[in-house]
């Protein structure tokens, strides 16, 4: 697999939900309903776009937000692309230290 992507949705309550894939190749409907779209491959963003509004097209900084919370899926997706990893994750007294 290469890309890791990720789609909001908004509910008829209000309420947005978040639905997540992994894929080998990007289709049409990928690049029109995806929120995010990151290559594994090539390590860039394909596709940062929350609300209509795009943000930082940072890899590095979206991956570190989405490791939080997809951290397997994004560690194997490094692996079976050839990438070895040496994430070390902060502790909440490091991230909230601006010295560090």
């Amino acid at each position: 697999m290469r890309y890791l992507i990720i789609t909001y949705y908004r509910k008829a309550t209000g309420q947005i939900d978040e639905a997540t894939a992994v894929a080998k190749n990007l289709k049409m409907r990928d690049h029109q309903t995806a929120s995010v779209i990151l290559d594994f491959k090539k390590l860039q963003v394909v596709k940062a776009q929350l609300n209509g509004a795009s943000v930082p097209r940072d890899f590095n900084r979206i991956v570190e937000y989405y490791m939080q919370h997809y951290k397997s899926t994004i560690e194997r997706l490094f692996k079976e692309n050839g990438y070895e990893i040496d994430y070390k994750e902060k502790s909440l007294e490091e991230a909230n230290d601006p010295a560090s």
